[in-house]
């Protein structure tokens, strides 16, 4: 279970509800506890699956099934593109790939609204443009863009501007994941079986479109599971999904028993 820029702690919740399986989650490059040694602050989907590849070889476990949300179903992708016989089935979860989507222009100049509130007032600020931008639904139109900048007081977060500016989700630090375009003939000649995933509450706001775009692009239809981008989660992070339902969902599409 890989996430990006979410670390371990993100898959808790849905690795419980798998006691009968070896689950296997790691914190990416820089992120969670892990420490970066490398002298880079960017997040890339190749060397994040180069990361995941030494994991699965150190392991010894693989081939394995995978479950990728978010920015790490991007990731993931990138890893059966480069290393095919690493993984039997992908479950690529909400894949945040905004340049396939018809408004792919918009949607990077809406990523970088994000990246502005967030330099300009910190992290609140950043974080309720954000919630703005990935709630919004159907394309990035004018009537977005000129809506007045976001209220983190609106979204329960602080105003105070505590200096940092180095958050993977709100600076430009992992645009190389939303920008990243898979390679959609290396995914086809591989012999995993990929199923893109979305969840049923996202399906006119960004990420859902994304889905659909990066399904379109390889040929399929998206798979519809419970709840929305953090539908595994429990409610330790103030946006509970349904985590058993999700489960339960995601042993049927591994083809395990319910």
């Amino acid at each position: 279970m890989i996430g990006q820029p979410m670390d371990a702690t993100g898959f808790v919740a849905l690795a419980a509800r798998f006691p009968d399986r070896t689950v296997v989650t790691y914190d990416p490059r820089g992120l969670g506890r892990s420490t970066r040694k490398d002298g880079w602050v960017d997040h890339t989907p190749q060397t994040q699956a180069d990361d995941v590849h030494a994991v699965i070889e150190a392991l010894g476990a693989g081939p394995v099934e995978m479950f990728a949300s978010s920015g790490g179903a991007v990731t993931a992708l990138a890893l059966v593109a480069k290393y095919p016989a690493d993984v039997t089935t992908l479950v690529a979860h909400e894949p945040p790939l905004i340049t396939l989507t018809p408004d792919g222009p918009a949607a990077v100049r809406a990523r970088a609204g994000v990246r502005e509130a967030y330099e300009k007032r910190g992290w609140g600020a950043g974080m309720a443009a954000f919630v703005v931008m990935t709630s919004w639904e159907g394309e990035f139109t004018d009537a977005y863009f000129e809506q007045p900048e976001a209220d983190p007081a609106a979204f329960g977060m602080p105003a105070e501007d505590d200096g940092s500016r180095d958050d993977p989700l709100l600076s430009d630090r992992s645009w190389a994941v939303s920008s990243y375009r898979p390679d959609a003939d290396a995914l086809a000649a591989a012999p995993t079986r990929i199923v893109i995933a979305v969840g049923e509450e996202s399906e006119n706001v960004q990420t859902g479109r994304t889905s659909d775009a990066t399904a379109e692009l390889l040929g399929q239809q998206v798979t519809v599971f419970p709840s929305h981008h953090g539908g595994f989660l429990d409610g330790e992070f103030g946006y509970p999904g349904k985590p058993d339902e999700f489960a339960h969902r995601l042993r049927e599409v591994l083809g395990g028993a319910s």
